[in-house]
């Protein structure tokens, strides 16, 4: 059997240096490897895409994020955890074990993280948990969608997404809060943004309100199936976002992500 790596995320290097060293050398005593990397908080440089990149590259098999309570409840840092987990789940499986581990309990977390394991270290069967989640069966989730965060500094924060099955007749995306602003948008093949694209009738600046909520929307009625992808560049960090199938229904419903 190869040996499982963990990727641990921790937030504040001279504080969390020391915690680091000591439970990854808990978890090598338990037959698993190690790597990682320390946060950095710049989400409109896109910085968290650097963790992701790495993880992947690293072909880790569970991502290990150990919770810091002020760190978490910074709206930066729960959107970039978010996007991270939006795009990981794209780029290895919808299953991807992830744990939050926190030294005494975790106070809160972003709602892209509902899924992953909440584990206390000071509990004695912490290392042997977390040796069961990187080695079992990745859960089955289903999700009808694919939404994920692509680019780098100077491209820009792209949100891609599309239908997992089946056809899209279009597309309307969505932001709300964080100063966010969509400039571009863009329909192409899967997994690269494209170089040149052809909108049909491509819409801007529509209004879209959800209880309280003011959603900033784009939209395009390009058809779209699971190799395919709608592109939308945002600017800034938004709270929440919002697609669903392009419809003229008003009452039709859509998918509500929050990121904050």
């Amino acid at each position: 059997m190869s040996t499982k790596t963990v990727w641990i995320t921790a937030f504040d290097k001279e504080k969390a240096g020391a915690r680091v060293a000591a439970l990854s050398q808990v978890l090598k005593r338990y037959g698993l490897a190690t790597q990682g990397h320390f946060w950095v908080d710049e989400p409109e440089k896109l910085a968290w895409r650097a963790g992701l990149d790495a993880l992947n590259a690293a072909r880790a098999d569970l991502w290990l994020i150990l919770a810091d309570d002020a760190a978490l409840a910074s709206p930066s840092v729960r959107y970039g955890l978010s996007v991270f987990a939006a795009s990981l789940r794209e780029s290895r499986g919808l299953g991807f074990p992830v744990v939050l581990s926190g030294m005494t309990g975790v106070a809160s977390m972003p709602a892209m993280l509902g899924n992953a394991t909440v584990l206390v270290e000071s509990n004695a069967a912490w290392p042997a948990k977390i040796v069961a989640r990187a080695n079992m069966a990745k859960a089955v989730e289903s999700l009808d969608y694919r939404v994920e965060v692509v680019g780098e500094e100077q491209l820009g924060q792209w949100f891609a997404l599309g239908p997992r099955a089946g056809e899209w007749t279009g597309v309307v995306f969505g932001v709300h809060g964080g100063n966010a602003k969509i400039d571009f948008q863009a329909v192409g093949p899967r997994g690269k943004l494209p170089e040149k694209t052809v909108l049909e009738y491509a819409q801007e600046g529509l209004t879209l309100q959800v209880g309280e909520r003011e959603f900033t929307a784009w939209a395009v009625r390009n058809r779209l199936g699971p190799d395919d992808a709608y592109y939308a560049r945002v600017k800034g960090t938004p709270e929440d976002i919002l697609f669903m199938p392009y419809t003229e229904d008003s009452e039709a419903s859509a998918t509500i992500l929050p990121l904050v």
